[in-house]
């Protein structure tokens, strides 16, 4: 007699242990979703920490929340200004880069007296990932040429006369031949006011003012007035973003 081959045992799982299972399955989904949604809360609390000594978290004007009192972290409305030799930069450019928004003036006595610790702290800081724009409230490129020499390297005596393009250039390229480690951009006030169009868009009617955004394009720390960014304490304040 021909064997037969016996029945094909299946594994059989009995309904509760499905029913169990699932719920373990959705408890860890629902975890999971617990635990993402506390990264980036949890970050912006060690931000604020670590920014407080520097005062990190000094109030934003409100036109940037549509009149409503602003609460960081905050969405940093994208901008575009010119560079020196007139092309278009977007703030969303660095968009993967942690930035540091300094808004300037060569008018402002404060903000070139800033600039030292500001070259300072970007040159120890450069790194690929990490960028500091300077967004300077001025009519002209000559006058922001000469603040950044008049900041930077106030030994050296600028020509007489009149200044124009060339002339503030090649002043500035004998002042300072390594350069500067931040970016200038130029953002032309309307009218014969003294801020800059974006500046005033961002509801600033004063500078110094200064922004910490991350990576995502997220203002995570605001300062106003000038700060000293050579210090230990602004080192930690930066890094606690850069290190995310």
């Amino acid at each position: 007699m021909a064997e037969t081959s016996p029945p094909a045992k299946g594994i059989v799982i009995h309904p509760r242990v499905i029913a169990v299972g699932g719920g373990v399955a959705a408890l860890g989904l629902l975890m999971a979703g617990a635990f993402l949604w506390m990264v980036p809360t949890a970050a912006a609390r060690e931000t604020k920490a670590a920014c407080r000594g520097l005062k990190g978290d000094q109030p934003i004007n409100a036109q940037l929340c549509g009149g409503a009192p602003c609460k960081l972290p905050l969405r940093a409305p994208d901008f575009t200004a010119t560079d020196h030799q007139g092309r278009p930069v977007k703030l969303s450019d660095f968009r993967g880069k942690v930035v540091l928004l300094n808004f300037w003036a060569s008018w402002c006595g404060v903000c070139k007296t800033e600039k030292p610790a500001l070259a300072a702290m970007a040159e120890e800081m450069a790194n690929k990932d990490f960028v500091v724009l300077a967004l300077s409230s001025d009519h002209t490129w000559p006058d922001v040429l000469a603040a950044l020499i008049e900041g930077l390297a106030p030994a050296f005596r600028m020509p007489a006369g009149p200044l124009d393009l060339p002339k503030a250039l090649n002043a500035y390229s004998q002042a300072l031949p390594n350069g500067i480690p931040f970016k200038v951009l130029l953002d032309p006030p309307s009218g014969d006011g003294n801020i800059g169009a974006i500046t005033a868009s961002w509801g600033i009617k004063a500078v110094p003012e200064s922004a910490l955004i991350d990576r995502d394009g997220t203002i995570r720390a605001y300062f106003v007035n000038k700060r000293d960014w050579e210090s230990p304490v602004a080192q930690t304040c930066l890094r606690s973003v850069l290190d995310e």
